[in-house]
Parts: C-alpha cells; structure tokens; sequence
C-alpha cells in the first residue's frame, strides 16, 4: 500500500553498467514528525535550539521501535493540522488532545498519555472552585485552538467570564504572572511542572477541572491507515517493553498512562 510522504532516499544512485541492467542500493524510510517546541514539559526548546520533552522523548522511541529515521519539525500550534494535511511532516506528536472534532480532519492513534484540565491562579486569588460559577466576572487565560480554549469558551465563558486566548501556553503563563489574568486553564501536567520550576511563588493550583480528562494521540492524515497501525504497534511495544515508563520517570514521578 502507498503510504503518502514517506520519504525514500536511495544510498546510491543507479549505474548502468556495460552489459549489465541497472542496480541500486537499498532505500531508507524517513518518517517527517511535527511538534510545538512551546509546551514544556512535554516539548520545548532549549537556550540552545534543542529539541526536548516528553513527546520528544516518545517520538524517538518510537521510530527506534518502527527502525525508521525521523526528522522533527517545528511547528505553531494553530497551523498544526493544516500542516500535516499540507504535507509538511507525516504525523503530529505535540500533546494533542483527541477530540471528536479533530477526527474530522485527522486520524488518531491510540493514546499515548490522559491529562485532565486543571486551573492556576495567583496566591491570592478569591477562586476556590474550578466551577464554572467561581469564574463570574473573572478573566481567564487559554492557548488558542486546544481543547481548553473551548472550555474557557463554551463553559466559563457562558458562565459570566472572560476567556483571554494566546498563541502559546507560555504568552498566556506571562500575562497571568503579570496581573492582566486572574487565572489560566490548562494540561494539569503543564501547569504542574510550571510551577515547580518557574512560577517563583506566584500563583496556586486552583485544582482539576471535573469531567476534562483526555486522551493525547499521535495524529496522522486520513488516507494513511498503515502509518496510524505501524504507530499503534510501536506504541503497545515500548508500553510493554518498560520503554514508556522509563521516558515517563524523567518526568513524572506518577502514572499518565
């Protein structure tokens, strides 16, 4: 079956030989992968340009385990889906939360972490509830184009809150840090690992949202059925051969899976 973009480079060209046919060597498979770089812990990029994260450390993992090469591509996040279907890498592994509407557009494979939604806010802070009626009259931060955009829109919004969107989660980090929001909505892991590393005191985890818990898949285009299996089997193999849980301990000290 034809696998659309894979990319086949031949080590050598063929020759055409006297008397012979023509002869090459042996192609070598090289899958294309997308990612943020702006979403730590799970990618970002270093003061050095690297590379790094969860879904880095996962996206190696799992072309070791297809022995395929793999090149990382950046990209921002609301141009990720448009991309992929513009052919610009072959699968997205950028935390993206399957969702019901983004299987219209794209095809998932089975998950590889679940998070629920979680809700930040400054130290002295008169939230004391992620329910939609605590946010009345509050304003509150989201990465545009994820599935908390949608909450902060859809519920809080419709609640009596302002839902302020960015184009990353750290620009939305930033405002909150800097008074103009009263709270930011979030990946519960995103926002844990923030603030053990870089809030500097200035804000509490409000707590879990109820009934937000989704699961990240590995998105791929629709006609590219055998890429999304090929996935799938890498992923139930570095689940099973203690990989996954070796890349989740560098991170987590619990269970996403």
């Amino acid at each position: 079956m034809r696998i659309s973009r894979w990319i086949i480079s031949a080590a050598a060209a063929a020759m055409l030989v006297a008397g012979a046919g023509l002869s090459s060597a042996p192609a070598q498979e090289k899958l294309k992968i997308g990612t943020e770089g702006a979403y730590p812990p799970f990618n970002t990029i270093t003061a050095d340009g690297k590379l790094v994260g969860f879904d880095i450390d996962i996206a190696d993992a799992l072309c070791a385990q297809m022995k395929v090469e793999c090149e990382l591509v950046t990209q921002d996040w609301d141009g990720m889906i448009p991309a992929l279907q513009a052919k610009k890498f072959d699968a997205i592994i950028a935390s993206m939360s399957i969702t019901e509407e983004r299987k219209k557009q794209v095809s998932f494979t089975n998950k590889y972490y679940t998070t629920p939604l979680s809700l930040v806010a400054l130290k002295d802070t008169d939230i004391t509830s992620t329910e939609a009626a605590a946010l009345d009259g509050k304003t509150v931060g989201a990465q545009a184009s994820t599935t908390q955009a949608d909450y902060a829109q859809n519920v809080y919004g419709k609640a009596g809150a302002e839902s302020k969107l960015y184009p990353t989660q750290e620009e939305a980090i930033t405002d909150l840090m800097n008074g103009r929001l009263d709270a930011v909505l979030s990946d519960k892991f995103v926002l844990m690992d923030w603030m053990k590393k870089a809030s500097d005191g200035c804000c509490k985890m409000v707590g879990d949202v109820k009934g937000t818990e989704t699961e990240a898949g590995i998105a791929v285009r629709k006609e590219d059925n055998a890429l999304r299996e090929k996935l799938n089997a890498a992923i139930d193999a570095i689940v099973a051969d203690g990989t996954y849980k070796k890349i989740q301990a560098k991170y987590f000290d619990f269970d996403i899976y």
